[in-house]
């Protein structure tokens, strides 16, 4: 099975940045469709960022323009650089995985706290 683990959070003031990471192991790897999410308390998860097997990004609506979604495929590990950071971005995130695009996210991280402070 797929492990994923995430690390970088912290607490930062606001207009900060911090790199999240997230290393896949557990399997022979190969680009998967991944993802971070986050969930603030008392809200639902929304995806953040996602990149396909080839590639491709997109992004959540209230983070274009200010994170970025890598991955380094040598490392098997997953990034995302979060820059001007608002104290709305606060929330623990989460990597996410799927075996196929058009699976369901199988795969889960356990989390990392980001906190911003005004």
């Amino acid at each position: 099975d797929v492990q994923l683990v995430e690390s970088g959070g912290c607490s930062v003031q606001a207009g900060g940045s911090l790199r999240l990471s997230c290393v896949a192991s557990g399997y022979t790897y190969r680009p998967l469709p991944m993802a971070w999410f986050r969930q603030a308390p008392g809200k639902e998860r929304d995806r953040v960022a996602q990149i396909e097997s080839n590639g491709m990004r997109t992004y959540g609506y209230s983070v274009r323009g200010r994170f970025t979604i890598t991955q380094d495929n040598a490392k098997s590990t997953l990034y995302l650089q979060m820059n001007s950071l608002k104290p709305e971005d606060t929330a623990m995130y989460y990597c996410a995985a799927k075996p196929f695009s058009t699976s369901g996210w199988t795969y889960w991280g356990q989390g990392t706290q980001v906190t911003v402070s005004s």
